[in-house]
């Protein structure tokens, strides 16, 4: 069984419900009526019911399955407005720009999951992930403790060494440009809740570098080795160490000659890449010399599940994400 059907499977046993916000493009319409026939998730699609019909019609999807929300006839509209009103208060946001704001659906959405009338939102199909994330983080903020949004990205190797289907987390491949120290551990801590929530694994966690354990002295490392202190002082449950090279981190026989006293040993399935340079050169080498499959990327740090989608995303590529969306609520 491969991982994304276990996650699928997971989803089915919770029986949560997804909101895409997206709801008159044809690939959610269609991932809607699989959603609901796998039993993964109920959904409710944002949008004008006269729009989506026909849609529903060519792909026989059933409306009677389907929640359909039209953000300005909700009920939940004007609540949902004032409640924005009061959140961006300290933007001095007017009356009228809330209510322009909560009839776009991203932002309806977001306030669906806030207000747990849905337990996860899915968009970016058509939405850029900047947009996506935006009205996430307006409208449900950070994870306590935490002070960045961030991404990882799920990684099946189809075969590690002697082990099939090795599955690591690489974070951060899409978001943050440049993290700091402090909000690399922010993105370390977001990994590990991923890694728990989807997959039931426990965290072992590799800050990388170009440098081993003092192998090298450059500021970029320095940055690395702060954010390793930070981390185990705050979390001093999970299994974290570095600076590391990629293969002291993940190479048994390397880290006993590189970093013989980690706690680690050269096994890792979270690799933490110290930019986005990295992190995302990383997951495209490893999906395309290693045949990876790469899932994601998965937003992590909100408060309550947003996940982000490319634009150029299929049908299955919104069910997959559906479901690792509703296991991120935990």
């Amino acid at each position: 069984m491969n991982i994304l059907t276990q996650i699928k499977d997971k989803a089915k046993n919770l029986k949560r419900r997804v909101v895409l916000p997206e709801g008159t493009e044809p690939r959610m319409v269609q991932a809607a009526k699989k959603i609901i026939f796998e039993g993964i998730a109920n959904v409710t699609l944002i949008g004008n019911r006269k729009e989506i019909e026909p849609l529903a019609k060519d792909c026989n999807l059933n409306l009677d399955k389907v929640e359909i929300i039209n953000p300005t006839h909700s009920p939940d509209y004007n609540t949902f407005v004032e409640d924005f009103m009061e959140l961006r208060k300290h933007k001095n946001i007017s009356a009228d720009e809330a209510k322009t704001t909560i009839a776009k659906p991203l932002f309806f959405g977001a306030m669906l999951v806030r207000h747990d009338k849905a337990d996860a939102s899915v968009a970016g199909s058509v939405n850029t992930t900047g947009n996506v994330i935006r009205a996430a983080i307006s409208v449900l903020g950070l994870k306590e403790g935490i002070n960045t949004v961030s991404s990882c990205f799920m990684m099946t190797i189809p075969k590690y060494r002697d082990e099939l289907n090795k599955v690591f987390l690489y974070a951060d491949g899409a978001v943050m440009p440049n993290p700091t120290a402090e909000q690399l551990v922010s993105i370390a801590a977001s990994t590990a809740d991923t890694m728990k929530n989807l997959l039931g694994i426990e965290p072992k966690i590799a800050f990388l570098s170009f440098s081993t354990k003092g192998s090298a002295s450059h500021p970029d490392v320095d940055k690395v080795t702060k954010a390793v202190e930070m981390f185990k002082r705050e979390y001093p449950d999970i299994i974290a160490d570095g600076e590391f090279q990629l293969d002291a981190a993940i190479v048994p026989e390397i880290a006993k000659s590189k970093a013989l006293d980690s706690v680690l040993a050269g096994d890792a399935n979270i690799l933490i890449f110290p930019d986005l340079d990295a992190g995302n050169i990383g997951y495209k080498l490893t999906q395309r010399l290693a045949n990876a499959t790469a899932t994601g990327p998965i937003i992590q740090g909100l408060s309550k599940p947003a996940n982000d989608l490319s634009r150029g995303c299929s049908v299955n590529d919104i069910i997959d994400v559906t479901a690792i969306a509703v296991l991120m609520k935990g």
